[in-house]
This record gives C-alpha cells, sequence and structure tokens, in this order.
C-alpha cells in the first residue's frame, strides 16, 4: 500500500474540514444551553469514525474503513442520546 500525494492531500483536507465543522457547531451553539457529557463524546466519536472511515477510502483498506463507518454512527447515537437527555433536562 503506497501513499501518493494525492490520497495524503485528501487525508489532510478530510481531516482539516471535520475539525471545522466542530469549530461551525460551536459558534452555532454559543446562544445555547451548555452541552453535556454525551453530546460531546458523541460528536467527538463520530468526528474519529468520519476520519478513520475517510482513510480506509483513500487507502483502500476495507476494515478500516467498516470501523470508521461503525465508529460513526456510534457517535451519532450518542449525540442524539445527549440531545434527548437536554431536552428533557430543559422541558422541551
Amino acid at each position: 500500500m503506497k501513499l501518493t500525494n494525492v490520497k495524503l492531500t485528501g487525508l489532510g483536507a478530510i481531516i482539516v474540514l471535520t475539525f471545522c465543522s466542530f469549530a461551525t457547531y460551536a459558534a452555532e451553539s454559543q446562544d445555547a444551553a451548555p452541552i453535556n457529557k454525551d453530546q460531546v463524546e458523541g460528536r467527538v466519536d463520530e468526528a474519529r469514525g468520519k476520519v478513520k472511515e475517510a482513510t480506509g477510502v483513500i487507502l483502500d483498506d476495507k476494515k478500516m474503513e467498516v470501523e470508521g463507518n461503525v465508529q460513526k454512527n456510534i457517535g451519532k447515537v450518542q449525540k442524539s442520546y445527549g440531545d434527548l437527555k437536554q431536552d428533557i433536562k430543559k422541558g422541551n
């Protein structure tokens, strides 16, 4: 498995875009109530999963791609659970 400049550039772009999406979320949530532990952990796992999945695609590694997809979806579920907990706490 040889890493080419194109693959490394693509991987770098995916990582940068993932962290930019975190910055966008943080800017949007300035007015909202503080987020809970499940929301934070879920978003982190989702981002890690996205990066791992994209890395698997770029490196043509099916196992890594599937692991990333699973981690991404687990993060989404945990994030949604945290959102639900926050909504219940706020009474919405």
